[in-house]
């Protein structure tokens, strides 16, 4: 048993590291990386979410934090292993500019628990999971918050004009018509405007009462995204 404990405790020549220091950077790591998937699943928004990126967060975290203990201090190895990963080529497109962060993120937390910076590891992920959380909870950086996407069409010939403008002055606190589409008769506009409304107001009462202004069809009422590009 003492020469199992000793050899469990003894830093190897070749590595640089105890076996002991080994499982502690790995285990280290995989608690950071089930920290930034968690984070990353409570903080995600949109309809891009995929369950194989946030499992290979958790393994990017262990992974580059082996591939830590492995380049060591030796620099042939560091230069080993970029050569041989400039043969891989990742073809994967990150649909969402923040799970470029998130990549980052999980590459900081291996290269810091695969050095054996463990105090920088735990406050690290720590203080930026949090930054993330109170981020995502804050909505910030989002320019609307209750606006809408509104698209319908009107009858110039047989419509009332006046009607829906009224109607949609009386219930919009704010109101920009964004495009405007002739047919190509002339006869139908299809319009599209960007409004909130006013307290008391529902979208289904818009989308009803526009229905039935006359010359008022194919109404269509969606909430606004926060990255918009017209």
């Amino acid at each position: 048993m003492p020469e199992l404990m000793e050899w469990f405790t003894r830093t190897s020549d070749d590595l640089g590291y105890s076996p002991l220091s080994v499982i502690v950077n790995l285990v280290l790591a995989l608690g950071a990386g089930l920290l930034i998937g968690v984070i990353y699943r409570r903080t995600h928004k949109g309809l891009s979410y995929s369950q194989s990126f946030v499992v290979t967060l958790v393994l990017m975290c262990i992974t580059v934090s082996a591939v830590m203990m492995v380049i060591g201090s030796n620099l042939a190895r560091a230069f080993a292993l970029v050569g041989a990963l400039t043969i891989v080529r990742f073809r994967t497109v990150v649909k969402d500019t923040k799970d470029t962060a998130f990549i980052f993120f999980a590459l900081t937390e291996g290269i810091a628990s695969g050095t054996g910076n463990y105090i920088l590891t735990g406050f690290s992920t720590l203080f930026i999971g949090t930054v993330a959380m109170i981020l995502s909870r804050s909505d910030f950086g989002s320019m609307h918050r209750s606006e809408f996407i509104l698209r319908f069409r009107f009858n110039r010939e047989s419509g009332d004009e006046q009607g829906y403008i009224s109607y949609i002055n009386d219930r919009a606190g704010k109101s920009t018509i964004i495009h405007i589409e002739p047919s190509s008769d002339g006869v139908y506009l299809t319009l599209t405007y960007d409004l909130s409304l006013k307290p008391g107001f529902n979208s289904r009462d818009m989308v009803t009462g526009l229905n039935s202004i006359s010359g008022v069809d194919n109404v269509n009422l969606v909430a606004a995204s926060n990255d918009i590009d017209y």
